[in-house]
């Protein structure tokens, strides 16, 4: 039987946009590879989740796809459930679904697309709010310098597959309960590249690409969440053939704040105030998570634990124009080490104090 997609994510066949990434999203995060080190069941699924994703988010695959669904097909759609640049055979479904797209790029030998690579990258708190610029180093797989990603000494060295016609793509005829279905996929004999290398490249030994570092400039939006996962099409794995590279996926860690938390765009912190400031009133300083202070008026009577919404004190979305709050929570700390001083006059305080003026005493009084 063909996978079926809309229950790998989770959605219902009539989802949107917004609802396939949101789930995709959701399912990404829980099976990651790099969340679960050394889960084969959990890699499966994230390689099961990229894979509906993938088909579900393009148009055009999903109209394919539903037509197919519909028609009673099976097998596997696209061949993702190999990874990518798969060695194994095509099935009828892929077949079919190729002769009518003109995704002609088959599974095997250097045919199929780059891999994704999966990277882990720590922010600040700050960095994180606020947005930032980081460059980060990918090992992958590049075009041979040597022999421009021919894989042939001094990138001359070939000749012309007769299997092919130099073409790259064999035709090749199939009988299905639709009738006979003439295609076209990938020569088997030069992998694709309509090629025959004569004397390998002595650098990447015929490959045709070699694993090497890069670096790479992110740029990180404003807002990241802990655990997010960015992906950054064609950063992947490259190809010999040229194929349309993998993308890079980031899950981002978010290091926590000494002092802030986050919720959305808004930041929440706790305070400590005297007890004298919170009977009294007082102006208090609140810190800024950008290093400066904000003042803001402490009313008489202030209880432990209130809260005080300082209005567009908190962070920032350039795009929806938006601005969170900073709520602050007051701590009500009493003094230690009175002195007999200190003691008398505070006695002489309480006893001057009457009853009602405590307001979560006199409710308890009346229960």
């Amino acid at each position: 039987m063909a996978k079926n997609y809309y229950e790998m994510l989770g959605v219902s066949k009539t989802a949107s946009d917004d609802e396939l990434k949101s789930a995709f999203r959701k399912l990404a995060r829980q099976y990651h590879p790099d969340l679960h080190p050394g889960d084969e069941a959990a890699a499966n699924k994230f390689k099961e989740v990229n894979e509906a994703y993938e088909t579900l988010s393009d148009p055009q695959k999903r109209a394919e796809y539903d037509a197919v669904q519909a028609g009673g097909g099976s097998g596997s759609f696209g061949g993702g459930s190999h990874g990518p640049g798969s060695s194994q055979g095509n099935s009828f479904f892929d077949e079919f679904v190729n002769m009518f797209s003109g995704d002609h790029h088959g599974g095997g030998g250097h045919g199929g697309n780059g891999g994704d690579i999966s990277l882990n990258v720590t922010l600040t708190f700050e960095e994180a709010a606020y947005g930032t610029q980081k460059e980060i180093t990918v090992n992958r797989f590049e075009p041979c310098a040597a022999c421009r990603g021919t894989g042939a000494k001094n990138g001359t060295q070939f000749v012309k597959c007769t299997n092919c016609g130099g073409t790259g793509k064999v035709r090749y005829a199939q009988e299905t309960p639709f009738g006979r279905v003439v295609s076209m996929k990938p020569c088997n004999v030069c992998a694709g590249t309509g090629r025959i290398v004569k004397e390998p490249c002595t650098s990447c030994g015929g490959r045709g690409s070699v694993r090497k570092n890069s670096n790479l400039r992110i740029t990180f939006p404003p807002g990241v969440e802990p655990n997010q996962i960015m992906t950054i099409p064609g950063e992947g794995e490259r190809t010999r053939s040229g194929a349309k590279a993998g993308n890079l996926i980031l899950t981002i860690t978010v290091q926590p704040h000494k002092l802030f938390r986050r919720k959305g765009l808004d930041l929440l912190v706790d305070i400590p105030v005297s007890f004298t400031q919170a009977l009294l009133g007082d102006k208090v300083f609140v810190p800024a998570l950008k290093g400066n202070k904000i003042a803001f008026s402490l009313p008489e009577g202030a209880q432990s634990g209130m809260t005080f919404k300082l209005k567009e004190q908190g962070l920032e979305n350039p795009k929806k124009q938006m601005k969170g709050d900073l709520l602050v929570t007051i701590d009500i700390e009493l003094p230690r080490n009175l002195s007999k001083e200190q003691r008398q006059k505070i006695k002489e305080l309480h006893d001057s104090l009457k009853p009602e003026q405590y307001d979560k005493a006199r409710e308890f009084i009346k229960k």
